[in-house]
């Protein structure tokens, strides 16, 4: 924890504060301290919390983070229980790992746009058994290159030592977990002040974050921000496809708008969104919102002092930087499900590790960009990836290899279990994990349905 803290410039904070962090891996059945690398990360995210309502006049802290809690949210959509579920299972055979003819294996990810296009390009149906026969006829390699050539999700499993040696390793292994680079100048700025009608104020009252993500690292990523007070909105397109329970599990604290991008009325209306917000994170594929006038240079000429969160797979350098990808492609090319499970049959550590430990990693970056911009001024540029952030996870430590995983049981997780009413009824989900005793962190929303409200701040 203290060492992501000075790495963005913020190592004296922890100092200020009395921190706890109880309990110890595996909690998850893998042998990388995926309880204790979330934890790490949600105790400097609350450590930067802290830090940001001492500049606000506030008291220091104590603050609490539960190993065991820290790891379930690496899987909290599988805590969520509501009345109206409808959870469609289309494209499962298309993400899956296959053998090549070379022997090597390839994860297809077949989700969302690329299912169409990889059935294409297997020229098979969608069935496990037929893109198993498809696959087995591609060397891993060749394949691999082809689905990237047609800008279909896929990659090839490797080795960790394979990937140290791969120059999209070398790129990324030159880049710290959280980049933090300044954009361009502007005048300091303090932290705003409550918004209307926010009766008390928090971390982050004010902070108004514009959110263009989608599943599930963006998301968390305003999600923790909204959880110390920020003012989220999520912005949409009615094209794109969504899971319902992702979208409830990432969207509390949250207001969410339509927006169509393809039509000049709605680009002027996110322009002028821009002109009023303090952070902009997006997360889709690289350089969809540079094509549209929304690179990180041009966001700090309309709202000089913005900080700026980009999201993506595999970094923004190197032969990858392009790439469309997900979770399960971090951990295949990285080494992670080469390691988790081994060459025969390999497999992919049982939570989404990548996927919400770089969006916590997103929200720290934030926060330490905010409390810098009040000092130093400038427009900042926060970078994660979750390829990056599983070479993290993957630097720290192993498990004892005998030790069995603690795993969960509703006792050991009710502390954290919440209940919230809206849109789906009555709902329970894993709340926020870190415990904070002055500002403790809350969602006041419940989960907003995607284009529930209109794309304008409170």
């Amino acid at each position: 924890m203290r060492d992501l803290l000075a790495l963005l410039g913020r190592a004296d904070i922890s100092n200020q504060h009395e921190l706890h962090i109880a309990g110890r891996d595996p909690v998850i059945a893998t042998p990388f301290r995926a309880g204790e690398a979330a934890a790490a990360v949600l105790a400097a995210n609350a450590t930067a919390a802290a830090d940001l309502w001492c500049a606000r006049g506030g008291r220091p802290q104590r603050i609490d983070v539960d190993v065991r809690a820290a790891a379930a949210s690496l899987v909290s959509f599988a805590f969520l229980r509501y009345q109206v579920a409808s959870f469609e299972r289309r494209g499962q055979a298309t993400t899956a790992l296959y053998r090549a003819r070379d022997g090597r294996w390839v994860h297809l990810h077949g989700g969302f746009s690329s299912r169409e296009g990889t059935l294409a390009l297997l020229r098979c149906d969608d069935d496990a058994g037929a893109i198993a026969n498809a696959v087995a006829s591609w060397d891993a390699q060749t394949l691999e290159d082809t689905l990237a050539e047609r800008g279909v999700c896929g990659a090839k499993l490797r080795s960790a030592d394979e990937w140290r040696a791969h120059p999209q390793g070398i790129a990324l292994a030159r880049v710290p977990v959280v980049e933090m680079l300044r954009l361009g100048d502007a005048a300091p700025e303090p932290l705003p002040g409550p918004r209307a009608g926010e009766h008390s104020a928090r971390p982050l009252s004010g902070v108004r974050v514009l959110d263009l993500t989608r599943v599930l690292a963006g998301p968390t990523c305003a999600r923790t921000l909204a959880e110390h007070g920020a003012e989220v909105l999520h912005v949409r397109s009615r094209k794109l496809p969504s899971i319902e329970p992702f979208v409830i599990d990432t969207n509390p604290g949250k207001r969410s708008c339509y927006l169509d991008l393809d039509r000049q009325e709605d680009m002027e209306q996110l322009r002028a969104l821009v002109r009023d917000a303090h952070v902009f994170s997006q997360g889709y594929r690289p350089g969809s919102f540079v094509r549209r006038g929304f690179a990180p240079e041009a966001l700090a000429q309309m709202r000089p002092g913005i900080i700026v969160v980009s999201i993506d797979c595999y970094g923004y350098e190197g032969p990858f930087a392009g790439r469309p990808g997900w979770e399960q492609l971090a951990q295949t090319v990285t080494g992670m499900a080469h390691e988790h499970a081994g060459d025969e049959h390999p497999a992919l550590v049982p939570a989404a590790i990548t996927d919400y430990t770089t969006g916590y990693l997103g929200a720290l970056g934030v926060m330490c960009a905010l409390a810098r911009r009040t000092t130093e001024g400038g427009s900042w540029h926060v970078r994660v990836s979750l390829a990056r952030t599983a070479m993290w996870i993957m630097s720290l430590p192993r498990a004892a290899p005998d030790s069995k995983p603690g795993g969960f049981d509703a006792a050991s997780i009710a502390p954290w279990i919440i209940e919230m009413n809206g849109a789906w009824g009555s709902l329970t989900r894993l709340g926020p994990i870190a415990r904070m005793s002055e500002t403790p962190p809350r969602w006041d929303l419940p989960p907003a349905p995607l284009g529930s409200d209109p794309p304008a701040w409170c």
